[in-house]
């Protein structure tokens, strides 16, 4: 073979492979919709024909958590991406009355489902997207079509001792015990939060932490404070959803950052007691185990729905 085949050859292979990487880019969209006098900021991708996954964030994050994952998973998938409110680029609209509380959330949420008509959808819940998640699988447990929860809890024996402090401010709600939850919200707070139990943070984007902590700043600390005194009314509704998995074995799959300083590994075995074939999964990391194994979450989330979600 002569260096002109040669030549013609890796060409070939190259213009292939650049085809190729042209043909499955995948455009992201970023709108707002008004939900209940909330202006909810969402990201959006794939074709509205696909079968529909929501992606729900949590506790010092946003839908800007899902960054990388949104074009991997809309290749297959119409993908959803929505700030919860309290967070990220969703605004209250001026003059509106808006309690933060996780019903209210859910409720938030439910609606945008509706208003993007999503008739069936998979979830994945992260952290606090949990028990908004939770919410909407009680309510309308026929929309819901496969769960990906990483490191999102749902059962008592998943909540470290972490939560002592907020756990005192459960049971005594006193102006005192309101305060000590600051210390949650604080810039250090939230990033020791990404990097504890992470083996290389040099793999974590700061920009996360800082978005995540100028977000609390912009909105304010005291929403935060309301979600963190409000999340003990999650734990009394686990009855509801343990009941939930029993009655309808929806395919689950928990995928874990196994040295979550808040939510311990027992939180995502649990899974199996009510919904025996769901599989779990443990990665070598933290709580914000997409930021440091997102390709292997990925890949474990698109063999999951391709095995599960029917369109």
């Amino acid at each position: 073979m002569n260096i002109k085949t040669i030549l013609f050859a890796v060409v070939t292979l190259f213009a292939a492979f650049i085809a190729k990487a042209e043909s499955s880019s995948v455009q992201v969209h970023h709108q707002s919709i008004d939900i209940q006098g909330v202006d909810v900021f969402y990201r959006e991708a794939g074709s509205a024909a696909a079968p529909a996954v929501l992606l729900l964030h949590g506790f010092g994050a946003s839908s800007h958590m899902f960054r990388e994952l949104i074009p991997k998973l809309a290749e297959k998938y119409h993908v959803i991406a929505p700030d919860l409110p309290g967070f990220g680029q969703t605004t209250v609209k001026p003059g509106v009355q808006f309690k933060y509380s996780f019903d209210n959330l859910a409720s938030v949420i439910d609606a945008f489902t509706v208003a993007k008509g999503l008739q069936r959808y998979a979830i994945y819940v992260f952290d606090y997207g949990a028990p908004v998640g939770w919410r909407l699988a009680v309510k309308n447990p026929e929309k819901i079509t496969a769960i990906v929860s990483q490191n999102g809890n749902g059962y008592e024996e998943g909540l470290s001792a972490g939560w002592t402090d907020i756990r005192k401010a459960w049971a005594a709600p006193t102006p005192a015990n309101r305060e000590t939850l600051r210390q949650f919200n604080s810039l250090d707070m939230i990033k020791w939060q990404y990097t504890e139990g992470v083996q290389d943070t040099t793999l974590l984007a700061p920009e996360s932490y800082q978005l995540a902590y100028a977000a609390i700043e912009r909105i304010g600390v005291e929403v935060q404070i309301d979600l963190l005194l409000d999340y003990g009314q999650n734990i009394k509704q686990y009855e509801e959803l343990h009941k939930f998995f029993r009655s309808h074995q929806p395919p689950l799959l928990a995928i874990w950052g196994e040295k979550d300083p808040f939510f311990l590994p027992a939180g995502a075995k649990a899974f199996k007691r009510d919904n025996p074939k769901a599989q779990i999964k443990f990665l070598n990391t933290g709580h914000f185990a997409i930021e440091t194994h997102g390709r292997e979450i990925a890949a474990e989330m698109l063999k999951f729905l391709n095995a599960t979600t029917k369109p």
